[in-house]
């Protein structure tokens, strides 16, 4: 139980950054040597490499940060991430978790929309403190095409 509770507290966090911010502190989540990336479903099926975004270290990703907050023109929007439906399996030192995901969205002046929906398949560790961090992060959207651009991480 005290291993779950760990696991939730952390993907809350990843929303919570990513819903409210700060933004900056989303690659603190994961390991130095982590990574993050999107993918749809399709792309999975057909074991094809392609990503939506990709980010191959935290370094990466907060270059990806830096130009969301500063370089990035696109429509301002909220967007809020609801998880669910975790499952954890330990292997080797590692945690292997899936969960639900669903991402909506709202545009300044529109309505909240279903932005993507999928599945988290993502590889955890402990870090050299003992805390919880993602290794390897991957949100493989359930639909083929994102409807408008990908900014904010699934």
């Amino acid at each position: 139980m005290e291993l779950l509770a760990e696991v939730e507290a952390l993907y809350a966090r990843y929303a919570e950054l990513l819903d409210e911010g700060p933004l900056a502190q989303w690659p603190s989540l994961f390991v130095e040597e982590g990574s993050y990336r999107a993918v749809t479903r399709e792309n999975v099926d057909r074991g094809w490499p392609l990503a939506l975004m990709l980010c191959e270290s935290r370094a990466s990703m907060e270059d990806r940060v830096y130009a969301i907050e500063n370089l990035v023109l696109t429509i301002p929007r909220r967007v809020r991430h609801v998880v669910s439906g975790l499952t954890i399996k330990e292997e080797a030192m590692r945690f292997i978790v899936s969960a639900n995901f669903v991402m909506f969205e709202t545009l300044e002046g529109g309505s909240t929309t279903c932005f993507s929906a999928g599945r988290y398949r993502d590889v955890l560790v402990r870090d050299s403190e003992g805390a919880i961090k993602f290794l390897d992060k991957t949100s493989i959207a359930d639909a083929a095409l994102i409807s408008n651009s990908l900014v904010i991480p699934l």
